[in-house]
C-alpha cells in the first residue's frame, strides 16, 4: 500500500481539473461526487496507507517515494518526492479525514450558491496543495505547497468577489503572508548555499554536525523560517489578516483557518526542530512569541460581536499555545493538540455555520438568542467544541493543552512566565467561549429560527463531535501514530491551576452573562473600560500601526509620484526623439541635388575628421 502514496494528492487534483475543465456547466448533482468524493478517496487510501505503515513500519520508520526529477541545475538538485514519517501521516490524516468531512458539509451548506462547482474545484486544489506541504521530501517542493495553499486561500476568502471588502480581505491575506513567505524563500536560499542540499533530512544532518550550538548561521536560519511560519500560522506581529479572512464562506472558515493551512508554519518548525534546537534563543522566541499572541487574541475575542470572528481569534490563541509548545521544546504535544484543535475548531465553525444558515446568513451574535431549543444540532455540537476549546477534562482539548502547560512550566528560563501565560489563556479561553454561547443559545431571544439541515451538514457534525470529544483518548493511545508525548512531572498545586482555570473563566462569565450580577454595560461605561474595550475590539489597534507605518506613507508618496518620475525619464526620450524629427523633417525636401550635396558634404567632414584625430 505505501507505494500508492502519490494517489493520495492526485486524487484531489483530478477532482480540481474534472471541475475546471466543465468550466461549471457540471449539473450539481454530480460536482459534490467529484469534489467531496475526490477527497473521500484519498482519505480511504491514507487509512489504508497508515494501518500498512503502523502493522509493519519501514526501516528507520520512514518511506521515501521518489517520482521524478523536478529540478537539477548544477549543484542544485531538488526530485518531486513523497516522505512518510509518524509526524506526516499524523498531518496525512487530519488533512484528509477532517477536510473529507468539511467537503461534505460544503454539499449542503453551499448547495444554492451559483459558485458550487468553483467553490468545489478550489477546495479540490488546496487539499492537493496541502497534502504536497505536509508529504514533500525536500523544502523546495514543501515551499511549493506552501505557496499553493496561500493561492487557494486568497481565492477562496474573497470567492464572493461581488463584495469589494471581500475582495480586500483576500488581497490583505494574501500581501500578509507574503511578507512571512519571503522570509522563508530567505531562508532556503541561506540553508542552501551553507549546507549545498535542501533535502530536508540531509540538511537536518549537516546543519548538526557542521554548525555548533547558538552559529549565527543556524540563528538566522531558523529566525527566517520562523518568519514564514508566523506569517502563515498568523501570530504576532502578522495575524492580523486572519480575522478578515472570515469574509469567505464557513466552509473555508473550517479548512484553510482552523484545521489544516493555518497550522502549515507549526508543522514547519517541527519538521525542521532540529534548526530551532541549534539556535536555543529563537526556539525561546517562538514560545515568547506564542504567549503574547494567545493573550492578545483572547482579550480581543472578549469584546467581539461577529460569531465568526469570535472563532478566528480563538484560532489565533490556540495556535499560539501551540507556538509555546514548540518554543519549550515539546514537539509532540505540538502536534497532539494540532490534530485535536482540528476536531474541535472545524466542529466549532461548522456547528457556527448551520447557525448562520438557520437565521439567513446573520452573524452578529447579539442578533440572536435563546436557540438551544430551537438548534438543537447546532446547539450541542457547538457545546462539544466549545468543551474541548476550553480544554474541560475528558475532552481532546484537555489532553493536548494540559500537556503543553506542564512542559511550558518544567522549561527553563522562561517557563514559569510561558505557564502563567497559558493558564491567563485559558481562563480568557473559557470567558470568551461561555460568553458566546450564553448570548447566542441562552439569551433573550431576538430571531425566529427553525433548524432544517440536510444529512449532509449534519452528519459532519455528530462525527466532528465524537471526535472532540474522545480523540484526545486516540491521540494518547496511538503512540506510534503521533510522536511520543512526553511525560512531564509538576506539582499537584500547579496541575490544579492548570486544571481550574477554564472554570474560572465559565464563572467569570456566568456571574456577567448568565445570572446577571455584575453588568457589562457599567464596565464598559467607565472610561477605562470603554478605552479597553475599543482598543481590544481593533485588535489591538495592529491594524492603525500597520496603516500608519506602511500604508499611508506608501499612499503619500504614491500621490507625490503621481506622474511617475519613472515614467518621466521614458518621456522625455520620446520628447528629444520628436525635437529632432522636427529638426531633420525640413531637410526632406524631395530634391535630388540637396540630398547628393549633403552626402558630399557628409563625407568630406568624416575625412576630415580622420584626418585630424
Amino acid at each position: 500500500m505505501l507505494n500508492l502514496l502519490w494517489l493520495v494528492p492526485l486524487f484531489p487534483l483530478a477532482g480540481f481539473l474534472a471541475l475546471v475543465s466543465t468550466e461549471g456547466k457540471l449539473p450539481k448533482r454530480y460536482v459534490p461526487w467529484i469534489g467531496a468524493g475526490s477527497v473521500g478517496l484519498s482519505a480511504l487510501l491514507a487509512a489504508a496507507i497508515g494501518f500498512d505503515f503502523l502493522s509493519d513500519p519501514p526501516a528507520n520508520q520512514v518511506f521515501r517515494q521518489f517520482l521524478w526529477d523536478w529540478m537539477a541545475v548544477a549543484d542544485f538538485h531538488a526530485p518531486f518526492a513523497l516522505y512518510l514519517d509518524a509526524l506526516s501521516l499524523n498531518m496525512l490524516f487530519v488533512v484528509t479525514g477532517v477536510g473529507f468531512l468539511i467537503h461534505v458539509y460544503s454539499a449542503g451548506y453551499m448547495l444554492d450558491d451559483p459558485g458550487y462547482s468553483r467553490f468545489f474545484a478550489y477546495m479540490n486544489l488546496f487539499v492537493f496543495a496541502m497534502l504536497i506541504l505536509v508529504l514533500a521530501d525536500n523544502l523546495p517542493l514543501l515551499y511549493l505547497g506552501w505557496e499553493g495553499v496561500g493561492l487557494c486561500s486568497y481565492l477562496l476568502i474573497g470567492f464572493w468577489y461581488e463584495k469589494p471588502e471581500n475582495g480586500y480581505a483576500a488581497r490583505k491575506a494574501f500581501i500578509v503572508t507574503r511578507v512571512g513567505d519571503t522570509a522563508m524563500a530567505l531562508g532556503l536560499f541561506l540553508l542552501f548555499t551553507q549546507l549545498g542540499t535542501l533535502d530536508i533530512q540531509t540538511a537536518m544532518e549537516k546543519a548538526s554536525s557542521q554548525w555548533p550550538t547558538g552559529s549565527g548561521y543556524a540563528v538566522a536560519a531558523a529566525l527566517l523560517l520562523l518568519g514564514g511560519a508566523v506569517g502563515k500560522s498568523a501570530q504576532l506581529p502578522l495575524q492580523v489578516w486572519l480575522p478578515d479572512a472570515m469574509a469567505g464562506p464557513t466552509p473555508i472558515s473550517a479548512l484553510i483557518h482552523a484545521a489544516t493551512m493555518v497550522t502549515a508554519g507549526v508543522y514547519l518548525i517541527a519538521r525542521t526542530h532540529v534548526l530551532f534546537t541549534l539556535a536555543p534563543e529563537v526556539q525561546c522566541l517562538v514560545g515568547v512569541i506564542g504567549a503574547l499572541t494567545l493573550l492578545m487574541s483572547g482579550f480581543t475575542a472578549l469584546t467581539q460581536t461577529d460569531i465568526k470572528r469570535i472563532l478566528a481569534y480563538s484560532t489565533i490563541s490556540q495556535i499560539g499555545y501551540m507556538f509555546l509548545a514548540l518554543g519549550v521544546g515539546a514537539w509532540s504535544a505540538a502536534i497532539f493538540h494540532l490534530t485535536t484543535h482540528a476536531f474541535f475548531k472545524a466542529l466549532l465553525f461548522l456547528a457556527a455555520g448551520a447557525v448562520i444558515l438557520s437565521l439567513h446568513h446573520e452573524q452578529d451574535i447579539f442578533k440572536m438568542g435563546g436557540l438551544w431549543k430551537r438548534l438543537p444540532i447546532a446547539f450541542w455540537t457547538f457545546l462539544i467544541g466549545a468543551a474541548a476549546l476550553v480544554a474541560l477534562p475528558l475532552t481532546s482539548g484537555y489532553y493536548s493543552k494540559h500537556e503543553i502547560l506542564l512542559a511550558a512550566f518544567s522549561a527553563a528560563p522562561t517557563g514559569h512566565w510561558l505557564w502563567a501565560a497559558g493558564v491567563g489563556g485559558a481562563l480568557l479561553t473559557g470567558l470568551y467561549s461561555s460568553r458566546l454561547i450564553l448570548i447566542v443559545f441562552f439569551g433573550e431571544e431576538r430571531t425566529h429560527a427553525h433548524e432544517k439541515l440536510p444529512w449532509s451538514i449534519t452528519a459532519p457534525l455528530i462525527i466532528l463531535a465524537g471526535l472532540s470529544l474522545f480523540g484526545g483518548l486516540l491521540g494518547m493511545q496511538l503512540s506510534s501514530v503521533l510522536p511520543e508525548i512526553e511525560a512531564h512531572q509538576a506539582s499537584s498545586l500547579v496541575g490544579f491551576l492548570t486544571s481550574a482555570a477554564p472554570f474560572a473563566g465559565i464563572l467569570i462569565a456566568l456571574l456577567f452573562y448568565g445570572g446577571r450580577a455584575f453588568s457589562v454595560d457599567a464596565l464598559v461605561r467607565n472610561p477605562l473600560g470603554a478605552g479597553l474595550q475599543r482598543f481590544w475590539f481593533s485588535g489591538w489597534g495592529m491594524d492603525w500601526l500597520y496603516a500608519a507605518l506602511f500604508v499611508k506613507p506608501y499612499r503619500w508618496l504614491a500621490a507625490i509620484n503621481k506622474g511617475d518620475a519613472v515614467d518621466g525619464l521614458y518621456r522625455g526620450i520620446i520628447a528629444l526623439t520628436r525635437f529632432g524629427h522636427r529638426l531633420l523633417v525640413p531637410t526632406q525636401t524631395g530634391r535630388l541635388r540637396w540630398y547628393a550635396a549633403g552626402m558630399i558634404f557628409g563625407v568630406v567632414l568624416i575625412v576630415a575628421i580622420g584626418v585630424w584625430s
